[in-house]
Protein backbone atom coordinates (compact mmCIF):
# COMPACT_ATOMS: atom_id res chain seq x y z
CA UNK A 1 0.00 0.00 0.00
CA UNK A 2 1.20 3.28 -1.07
CA UNK A 3 1.08 6.54 1.68
CA UNK A 4 0.68 9.69 0.49
CA UNK A 5 0.97 13.17 2.42
CA UNK A 6 -0.97 16.21 1.45
CA UNK A 7 0.72 19.48 2.59
CA UNK A 8 -2.12 22.44 1.36
CA UNK A 9 -1.97 26.34 2.74
CA UNK A 10 -1.37 30.05 1.76
CA UNK A 11 0.98 31.63 -0.68
CA UNK A 12 4.60 31.87 1.43
CA UNK A 13 3.88 29.04 4.27
CA UNK A 14 6.97 27.39 3.52
CA UNK A 15 4.79 24.52 2.13
CA UNK A 16 7.10 23.06 -1.00
CA UNK A 17 10.38 23.55 1.43
CA UNK A 18 8.66 21.83 4.07
CA UNK A 19 7.34 18.72 1.50
CA UNK A 20 10.69 18.46 0.25
CA UNK A 21 12.40 18.44 3.35
CA UNK A 22 9.96 15.11 4.80
CA UNK A 23 10.36 13.26 1.26
CA UNK A 24 13.53 13.21 1.99
CA UNK A 25 13.91 12.47 5.31
CA UNK A 26 10.82 9.24 4.65
CA UNK A 27 12.59 8.30 1.91
CA UNK A 28 9.05 9.32 -0.18
CA UNK A 29 8.49 10.91 -3.78
CA UNK A 30 7.96 14.83 -3.63
CA UNK A 31 5.50 15.60 -6.20
CA UNK A 32 6.60 18.99 -8.05
CA UNK A 33 3.15 19.62 -9.61
CA UNK A 34 4.17 22.60 -10.70
CA UNK A 35 7.45 20.90 -12.81
CA UNK A 36 3.96 18.82 -14.27
CA UNK A 37 2.48 21.97 -15.00
CA UNK A 38 5.41 23.07 -17.49
CA UNK A 39 6.04 19.41 -18.79
CA UNK A 40 2.64 19.74 -20.00
CA UNK A 41 3.24 23.33 -21.36
CA UNK A 42 6.04 21.81 -23.26
CA UNK A 43 3.91 19.37 -25.33
CA UNK A 44 1.49 22.78 -26.15
CA UNK A 45 4.51 24.56 -27.25
CA UNK A 46 6.24 21.61 -29.12
CA UNK A 47 3.01 20.99 -30.78
CA UNK A 48 2.99 24.58 -31.92
CA UNK A 49 -0.41 25.33 -30.23
CA UNK A 50 -0.32 29.41 -28.60
CA UNK A 51 -1.52 30.46 -25.34
CA UNK A 52 -4.57 31.98 -26.28
CA UNK A 53 -5.56 28.73 -28.28
CA UNK A 54 -7.45 27.69 -25.21
CA UNK A 55 -9.67 25.00 -27.24
CA UNK A 56 -6.78 23.63 -28.91
CA UNK A 57 -5.15 23.76 -25.23
CA UNK A 58 -7.81 21.19 -24.01
CA UNK A 59 -7.94 19.12 -26.58
CA UNK A 60 -4.46 18.41 -26.49
CA UNK A 61 -4.43 17.91 -22.74
CA UNK A 62 -5.75 14.54 -23.49
CA UNK A 63 -2.43 13.10 -25.47
CA UNK A 64 -0.46 14.04 -22.49
CA UNK A 65 1.34 11.31 -19.76
CA UNK A 66 3.52 13.33 -17.26
CA UNK A 67 4.80 11.60 -14.19
CA UNK A 68 7.95 12.19 -11.74
CA UNK A 69 10.56 9.94 -10.85
CA UNK A 70 13.61 10.17 -8.81
CA UNK A 71 16.93 8.54 -9.89
CA UNK A 72 20.27 9.50 -7.23
CA UNK A 73 18.49 11.53 -5.93
CA UNK A 74 17.86 13.65 -9.17
CA UNK A 75 13.95 14.37 -9.46
CA UNK A 76 13.02 13.54 -13.13
CA UNK A 77 10.25 14.78 -14.90
CA UNK A 78 8.81 12.48 -17.83
CA UNK A 79 6.47 13.69 -20.68
CA UNK A 80 5.19 11.15 -22.73
CA UNK A 81 8.38 8.62 -21.97
CA UNK A 82 10.92 11.19 -22.30
CA UNK A 83 12.89 13.16 -19.69
CA UNK A 84 12.50 16.67 -20.42
CA UNK A 85 14.60 18.24 -17.08
CA UNK A 86 16.28 20.55 -19.19
CA UNK A 87 13.88 21.71 -21.08
CA UNK A 88 10.94 22.55 -18.58
CA UNK A 89 12.90 26.11 -16.94
CA UNK A 90 12.89 28.78 -19.72
CA UNK A 91 10.59 31.47 -19.35
CA UNK A 92 9.04 30.57 -22.66
CA UNK A 93 7.27 27.04 -21.02
CA UNK A 94 7.18 29.25 -17.89
CA UNK A 95 4.64 31.20 -19.38
CA UNK A 96 2.89 28.76 -21.19
CA UNK A 97 2.57 27.18 -18.40
CA UNK A 98 0.70 29.80 -16.62
CA UNK A 99 -1.67 30.75 -19.20
CA UNK A 100 -2.32 26.96 -19.62
CA UNK A 101 -3.08 25.93 -15.71
CA UNK A 102 -6.19 27.79 -15.56
CA UNK A 103 -7.71 25.55 -18.18
CA UNK A 104 -10.07 23.11 -16.75
CA UNK A 105 -8.90 19.69 -19.30
CA UNK A 106 -5.36 20.30 -18.29
CA UNK A 107 -5.80 20.59 -14.65
CA UNK A 108 -8.48 17.68 -14.85
CA UNK A 109 -5.84 15.81 -16.49
CA UNK A 110 -3.08 16.86 -14.11
CA UNK A 111 -4.89 16.13 -10.63
CA UNK A 112 -5.57 12.44 -12.54
CA UNK A 113 -1.47 11.67 -13.08
CA UNK A 114 -1.16 12.51 -10.20
CA UNK A 115 -3.73 10.87 -8.39
CA UNK A 116 -2.36 7.65 -10.55
CA UNK A 117 1.12 8.47 -8.83
CA UNK A 118 -0.08 8.28 -5.72
CA UNK A 119 -1.47 4.95 -6.08
CA UNK A 120 2.01 3.45 -6.60
CA UNK A 121 4.23 5.63 -4.72
CA UNK A 122 4.71 6.66 -1.40
CA UNK A 123 4.35 11.06 -2.23
CA UNK A 124 4.41 13.99 -0.81
CA UNK A 125 2.08 16.81 -2.23
CA UNK A 126 1.62 19.87 -1.79
CA UNK A 127 -0.47 23.19 -3.00
CA UNK A 128 -3.87 24.91 -2.17
CA UNK A 129 -6.39 21.97 -2.80
CA UNK A 130 -4.26 18.58 -2.59
CA UNK A 131 -6.07 17.52 0.59
CA UNK A 132 -9.76 18.25 -0.72
CA UNK A 133 -9.52 17.62 -4.44
CA UNK A 134 -6.16 16.10 -5.42
CA UNK A 135 -5.49 13.57 -2.70
CA UNK A 136 -9.06 13.16 -0.64
CA UNK A 137 -7.54 10.32 0.98
CA UNK A 138 -4.35 10.96 1.81
CA UNK A 139 -3.63 9.27 4.81
CA UNK A 140 -2.19 12.61 6.59
CA UNK A 141 -3.23 16.25 5.57
CA UNK A 142 -1.77 19.38 6.59
CA UNK A 143 -2.45 23.02 6.74
CA UNK A 144 0.28 24.74 6.93
CA UNK A 145 -0.17 28.48 7.53
CA UNK A 146 1.98 31.39 9.39
CA UNK A 147 0.69 34.79 10.33
CA UNK A 148 0.66 36.91 7.13
CA UNK A 149 3.52 39.22 8.38
CA UNK A 150 6.16 36.57 8.96
CA UNK A 151 5.42 35.01 5.45
CA UNK A 152 6.13 38.81 4.33
CA UNK A 153 9.41 39.30 5.62
CA UNK A 154 10.53 35.56 4.86
CA UNK A 155 9.89 36.55 1.60
CA UNK A 156 11.33 40.29 1.80
CA UNK A 157 14.70 38.38 3.20
CA UNK A 158 14.37 35.82 0.09
CA UNK A 159 14.53 39.00 -2.24
CA UNK A 160 17.19 41.11 -0.39
CA UNK A 161 19.41 38.33 -0.25
CA UNK A 162 19.11 38.14 -4.25
CA UNK A 163 19.94 41.80 -4.06
CA UNK A 164 16.52 43.10 -5.18
CA UNK A 165 14.64 46.17 -3.39
CA UNK A 166 11.69 45.30 -2.04
CA UNK A 167 9.03 46.83 0.42
CA UNK A 168 7.88 44.94 3.13
CA UNK A 169 4.42 46.69 3.83
CA UNK A 170 3.99 46.12 -0.27
CA UNK A 171 4.40 42.40 0.21
CA UNK A 172 2.49 41.60 2.92
CA UNK A 173 -0.23 43.24 1.04
CA UNK A 174 0.31 41.21 -1.70
CA UNK A 175 0.30 38.17 0.57
CA UNK A 176 -2.99 39.16 2.18
CA UNK A 177 -4.32 40.05 -1.50
CA UNK A 178 -3.20 36.65 -2.48
CA UNK A 179 -4.92 34.88 -0.07
CA UNK A 180 -7.74 36.30 -0.70
CA UNK A 181 -7.63 35.46 -4.16
CA UNK A 182 -7.30 31.51 -3.69
CA UNK A 183 -9.35 31.39 -1.21
CA UNK A 184 -12.51 33.09 -3.16
CA UNK A 185 -11.52 31.46 -6.66
CA UNK A 186 -13.78 29.67 -8.46
CA UNK A 187 -12.39 26.40 -9.05
CA UNK A 188 -10.85 24.40 -6.19
CA UNK A 189 -10.35 27.49 -3.83
CA UNK A 190 -7.95 27.14 -0.71
CA UNK A 191 -9.34 25.74 2.40
CA UNK A 192 -8.21 23.63 5.37
CA UNK A 193 -9.32 20.35 4.21
CA UNK A 194 -12.08 19.25 7.31
CA UNK A 195 -9.74 15.87 8.45
CA UNK A 196 -6.32 18.05 7.90
CA UNK A 197 -4.88 19.16 10.94
CA UNK A 198 -3.28 23.33 11.02
CA UNK A 199 -0.05 23.60 11.70
CA UNK A 200 1.57 27.28 12.16
CA UNK A 201 4.78 27.73 10.87
CA UNK A 202 4.90 31.27 12.57
CA UNK A 203 7.42 30.30 15.57
CA UNK A 204 8.83 27.38 14.41
CA UNK A 205 11.54 26.41 11.88
CA UNK A 206 11.70 24.29 8.84
CA UNK A 207 13.13 21.14 10.67
CA UNK A 208 11.21 21.44 13.46
CA UNK A 209 7.41 21.82 11.05
CA UNK A 210 8.64 18.94 9.31
CA UNK A 211 9.13 16.95 12.28
CA UNK A 212 5.53 17.94 13.51
CA UNK A 213 4.25 16.48 10.45
CA UNK A 214 6.38 13.65 10.45
CA UNK A 215 5.41 12.80 14.43
CA UNK A 216 1.35 12.88 12.80
CA UNK A 217 2.36 9.84 10.23
CA UNK A 218 4.16 7.73 13.02
CA UNK A 219 1.11 8.63 15.58
CA UNK A 220 -1.37 7.52 12.59
CA UNK A 221 0.70 4.38 11.84
CA UNK A 222 0.19 3.23 15.46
Amino acid sequence: MSYSIAIDGPAGAGKSTIAKLIAKKKGYIYVDTGAMYRAMALYFIEQGISASAQGKISAAAAEVEVTITYENNEQIVWLNGRNVNGLIRTEEVGKMASASSGNKEVRKKLVELQQALAKKENVVMDGRDIGTCVLPDANVKVYLTADSRVRAVRRYEELKAKGQECDLDVIEKDIIDRDYQDMHRELSPLKQAEDAVLVDSSKLTIEQVADAIIDLCDKGAE
